[in-house]
Protein backbone atom coordinates (compact mmCIF):
# COMPACT_ATOMS: atom_id res chain seq x y z
CA UNK A 1 0.00 0.00 0.00
CA UNK A 2 2.87 2.34 1.05
CA UNK A 3 4.77 1.23 -2.07
CA UNK A 4 1.50 2.25 -4.49
CA UNK A 5 1.27 5.89 -3.04
CA UNK A 6 4.81 6.42 -4.03
CA UNK A 7 4.14 5.23 -7.20
CA UNK A 8 1.10 6.92 -7.49
CA UNK A 9 3.16 10.31 -7.27
CA UNK A 10 5.59 9.85 -9.93
CA UNK A 11 2.61 8.56 -12.47
CA UNK A 12 0.75 11.87 -11.55
CA UNK A 13 1.28 14.54 -15.00
CA UNK A 14 0.38 17.80 -14.43
CA UNK A 15 -0.49 20.38 -17.08
CA UNK A 16 2.06 23.46 -15.82
CA UNK A 17 4.45 22.94 -13.50
CA UNK A 18 4.34 25.14 -10.11
CA UNK A 19 7.48 26.69 -8.85
CA UNK A 20 6.42 28.46 -5.94
CA UNK A 21 8.40 30.67 -4.05
CA UNK A 22 11.94 31.71 -5.54
CA UNK A 23 10.56 30.73 -9.05
CA UNK A 24 13.78 29.41 -11.04
CA UNK A 25 13.47 31.24 -14.55
CA UNK A 26 13.62 28.07 -17.47
CA UNK A 27 17.60 27.43 -18.28
CA UNK A 28 18.81 27.82 -21.53
CA UNK A 29 17.66 24.40 -23.34
CA UNK A 30 15.16 23.57 -21.24
CA UNK A 31 14.77 20.79 -18.53
CA UNK A 32 17.28 19.05 -16.98
CA UNK A 33 17.04 15.33 -15.44
CA UNK A 34 18.09 15.18 -11.76
CA UNK A 35 18.28 12.34 -9.23
CA UNK A 36 17.51 12.94 -5.19
CA UNK A 37 18.00 11.05 -2.44
CA UNK A 38 15.76 11.50 0.53
CA UNK A 39 16.48 10.04 4.01
CA UNK A 40 14.49 10.00 7.53
CA UNK A 41 15.94 8.42 10.53
CA UNK A 42 13.65 10.17 13.24
CA UNK A 43 9.60 10.53 13.21
CA UNK A 44 7.07 9.19 10.93
CA UNK A 45 9.88 8.30 8.72
CA UNK A 46 7.79 6.83 5.75
CA UNK A 47 4.87 9.76 6.09
CA UNK A 48 8.22 12.31 5.88
CA UNK A 49 9.48 10.48 3.21
CA UNK A 50 6.08 10.45 1.36
CA UNK A 51 4.87 14.30 1.94
CA UNK A 52 8.30 15.39 0.83
CA UNK A 53 8.20 13.29 -2.94
CA UNK A 54 4.61 14.46 -2.80
CA UNK A 55 5.77 18.71 -2.14
CA UNK A 56 8.22 17.61 -4.55
CA UNK A 57 6.12 16.63 -7.68
CA UNK A 58 4.52 20.03 -7.10
CA UNK A 59 7.68 21.88 -8.35
CA UNK A 60 9.07 19.25 -10.86
CA UNK A 61 7.84 16.78 -13.09
CA UNK A 62 9.06 13.19 -11.09
CA UNK A 63 9.75 10.58 -13.94
CA UNK A 64 10.19 7.42 -11.82
CA UNK A 65 10.74 6.89 -7.66
CA UNK A 66 13.25 3.98 -6.35
CA UNK A 67 12.28 1.19 -3.52
CA UNK A 68 12.23 2.28 0.04
CA UNK A 69 15.61 1.00 1.54
CA UNK A 70 16.65 1.21 5.21
CA UNK A 71 20.21 1.71 6.11
CA UNK A 72 22.33 1.65 9.10
CA UNK A 73 23.42 5.23 9.59
CA UNK A 74 26.93 6.30 8.80
CA UNK A 75 29.23 8.12 11.04
CA UNK A 76 27.52 8.27 14.11
CA UNK A 77 26.00 4.40 14.61
CA UNK A 78 24.26 5.24 18.25
CA UNK A 79 20.69 6.22 16.31
CA UNK A 80 17.39 5.10 14.49
CA UNK A 81 18.29 3.35 11.12
CA UNK A 82 17.39 5.77 7.99
CA UNK A 83 14.81 5.10 5.78
CA UNK A 84 15.97 6.47 1.55
CA UNK A 85 14.50 6.22 -1.78
CA UNK A 86 15.75 7.98 -4.87
CA UNK A 87 13.66 10.61 -6.65
CA UNK A 88 14.26 11.07 -10.66
CA UNK A 89 12.92 14.40 -11.71
CA UNK A 90 12.60 16.74 -14.90
CA UNK A 91 12.97 20.12 -13.59
CA UNK A 92 13.91 23.69 -14.97
CA UNK A 93 15.97 24.41 -12.16
CA UNK A 94 19.48 25.47 -12.14
CA UNK A 95 21.46 23.39 -9.51
CA UNK A 96 21.60 26.43 -6.81
CA UNK A 97 17.39 26.29 -7.55
CA UNK A 98 17.20 22.82 -6.79
CA UNK A 99 19.63 23.23 -4.04
CA UNK A 100 17.31 26.03 -2.29
CA UNK A 101 14.33 23.78 -3.15
CA UNK A 102 15.68 20.43 -1.39
CA UNK A 103 16.09 23.16 1.62
CA UNK A 104 12.93 23.92 1.53
CA UNK A 105 11.76 20.82 1.88
CA UNK A 106 13.72 19.73 4.30
CA UNK A 107 12.26 22.89 6.31
CA UNK A 108 9.03 22.08 5.75
CA UNK A 109 9.33 18.72 7.15
CA UNK A 110 10.92 20.00 10.13
CA UNK A 111 14.12 19.51 10.29
CA UNK A 112 16.42 21.04 12.54
CA UNK A 113 20.50 21.52 12.95
CA UNK A 114 21.57 18.10 14.11
CA UNK A 115 25.64 18.60 13.01
CA UNK A 116 27.27 15.89 10.99
CA UNK A 117 25.65 12.94 10.04
CA UNK A 118 22.98 13.30 12.68
CA UNK A 119 19.80 12.15 13.35
CA UNK A 120 17.08 14.16 10.88
CA UNK A 121 13.32 14.04 10.09
CA UNK A 122 14.24 14.69 6.41
CA UNK A 123 17.77 14.76 4.28
CA UNK A 124 17.23 15.51 0.59
CA UNK A 125 20.16 15.57 -1.30
CA UNK A 126 20.98 16.49 -4.93
CA UNK A 127 22.80 12.77 -5.90
CA UNK A 128 23.01 14.14 -10.33
CA UNK A 129 21.71 16.65 -12.66
CA UNK A 130 22.24 15.00 -16.16
CA UNK A 131 26.04 15.79 -16.82
CA UNK A 132 26.58 18.86 -14.70
CA UNK A 133 29.47 19.00 -12.38
CA UNK A 134 29.04 21.69 -9.77
CA UNK A 135 32.34 22.19 -7.25
CA UNK A 136 31.63 25.72 -5.12
CA UNK A 137 31.30 26.41 -1.44
CA UNK A 138 27.65 24.89 -0.41
CA UNK A 139 27.01 22.70 -3.71
CA UNK A 140 28.94 19.84 -5.48
CA UNK A 141 26.98 17.92 -7.55
CA UNK A 142 27.68 14.92 -8.08
CA UNK A 143 26.68 14.73 -4.73
CA UNK A 144 30.94 13.90 -3.54
CA UNK A 145 30.18 11.02 -1.00
CA UNK A 146 27.72 9.12 -3.37
CA UNK A 147 30.67 6.99 -5.00
CA UNK A 148 31.36 5.11 -1.64
CA UNK A 149 28.27 4.83 -0.24
CA UNK A 150 25.71 1.97 -0.89
CA UNK A 151 23.08 3.61 0.94
CA UNK A 152 23.33 6.21 -2.17
CA UNK A 153 23.61 4.34 -4.96
CA UNK A 154 21.26 1.22 -4.64
CA UNK A 155 18.45 3.29 -5.09
CA UNK A 156 19.90 5.74 -7.59
CA UNK A 157 20.74 2.18 -9.56
CA UNK A 158 17.15 1.14 -9.51
CA UNK A 159 15.92 3.94 -10.92
CA UNK A 160 19.04 5.63 -13.13
CA UNK A 161 21.12 2.62 -13.69
CA UNK A 162 22.65 4.01 -16.60
CA UNK A 163 23.49 7.27 -15.42
CA UNK A 164 26.84 8.41 -16.11
CA UNK A 165 28.44 10.10 -12.99
CA UNK A 166 30.63 12.74 -14.43
CA UNK A 167 33.82 13.34 -14.18
CA UNK A 168 34.32 9.87 -16.41
CA UNK A 169 32.53 7.64 -17.70
CA UNK A 170 30.91 5.16 -14.77
CA UNK A 171 27.92 4.29 -14.76
CA UNK A 172 25.65 4.33 -11.46
CA UNK A 173 25.48 0.75 -12.06
CA UNK A 174 29.49 0.16 -12.31
CA UNK A 175 29.68 2.14 -9.06
CA UNK A 176 27.49 0.34 -7.44
CA UNK A 177 28.72 -3.56 -8.57
CA UNK A 178 32.33 -1.44 -7.29
CA UNK A 179 31.41 -0.47 -4.01
CA UNK A 180 33.27 -1.42 -0.63
CA UNK A 181 30.68 0.03 1.71
CA UNK A 182 30.48 -2.33 4.57
CA UNK A 183 27.15 -1.00 6.17
CA UNK A 184 24.33 -3.12 5.83
CA UNK A 185 21.72 -1.78 3.37
CA UNK A 186 17.96 -3.11 2.60
CA UNK A 187 15.38 -3.26 0.15
CA UNK A 188 12.22 -2.96 2.03
CA UNK A 189 9.88 -2.84 -1.27
CA UNK A 190 9.82 -4.57 -4.26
Amino acid sequence: MIWRMFWDLAGERRKKPRLGRGAAKLKPGGASDAVLLLGSNIGHRVRIIRDAVKALSLEAHVRAISPLYASRPHGRSRQPWFLNLAVRIETPLSPWELLALSKRLETGAGRLPTGRWGPRRLDVDIILMGDTAVSEQGLIVPHESMRSRRFCLAPVADIAPEAVVPPGEETVEQLLASCEDPLEVMRLCL
